[in-house]
């Protein structure tokens, strides 16, 4: 299921459904196309009724034996793992086009940074949980995004709060190779890493993480998630006050430099 909602995906009902119509038309009953794939008859219920994702096998013995000509076979690959929850999908179209991007993170290595341990680490976390396709399909997405850091011309600038350098996400193994990866990405040209330290009292940061995007015809875009939520901001005023936010946190966070020494005196202590 979706991590937005408790209704399992569209597609799976779709294609459940059209199973059960070509079924009903070529008068096969569920249970001997059951039978037949190998199943239990409640598990071909539940993929007809979209509780379940349909599979392979299911599509293609229905296939055959009702005689839908490769119909439903090639529903299979509308059937593929969202790469992106569906909050998220306009915010990752931006950002791909996009010549300076500008983003702060509370609590997390901001996504563009993400190692695949780190990412998997917290993807196989996510609550409610995902299943193993759903992970790592999006955890490939994820990977996938980060070629925007090879594009010598997009500015890329980052601040991170100290306490996710601490989070220990994946355990001392995987947080050691993620901070490692910081330290190397903050040596390109084109990318600034900085680290807002512990003990700033009241700061601009407290609200939360968010991105400013800028995109070649200087359209500027904001935007900011939360744990079921994510908003994309195009309002002038409302994206303005978050450019004016992370001015301010760059200001109260360390320089590349002594950042980098901060990064790196964090990964020696684990």
């Amino acid at each position: 299921m979706t991590s937005e909602t408790s209704q399992p995906p569209m597609a799976w009902r779709l294609c459940g459904n059209q199973v059960k119509l070509w079924r009903t038309e070529a008068g096969i009953s569920r249970e001997q196309l059951a039978q037949e794939a190998g199943y239990g008859c409640e598990t071909v219920s539940s993929m007809e009724q979209g509780r379940r994702r349909p599979t392979q096998r299911l599509l293609e013995v229905a296939d055959d034996m009702c005689g839908a000509r490769g119909k439903l076979r090639a529903a299979l690959a509308y059937l593929e793992p969202e790469r992106f929850a569906n909050r998220s999908r306009e915010f990752m179209q931006i950002e791909a086009e996009a010549i300076a991007v500008h983003w702060y993170e509370a609590l997390l290595v901001p996504g563009l940074l993400q190692t695949e341990g780190y990412a998997r680490a917290l993807m196989t976390g996510h609550c409610p949980p995902a299943d193993l396709d759903t992970v790592q399909a999006r955890v490939n997405a994820r990977l996938q995004r980060q070629s925007v850091l090879e594009k010598e011309t997009v500015l890329l600038s980052f601040v991170v709060h100290e306490a996710a350098l601490r989070s220990l996400v994946g355990g001392p193994s995987v947080m050691k190779e993620q901070l490692s990866h910081l330290l190397k990405i903050g040596e390109l040209r084109h990318v600034s890493v900085q680290v807002l330290p512990l003990g700033q009292g009241v700061h601009p940061g407290l609200g939360g993480q968010f991105v400013v995007l800028e995109t070649s015809d200087h359209k500027l875009y904001g935007y900011e998630e939360g744990q079921h939520t994510g908003l994309l901001h195009a309002d002038v005023d409302r994206v303005s006050a978050l450019v004016k936010r992370h001015a301010m946190i760059r200001m109260h966070a360390l320089n590349t430099n002594e950042s980098a020494r901060l990064i790196a005196r964090v990964a020696e202590e684990l």
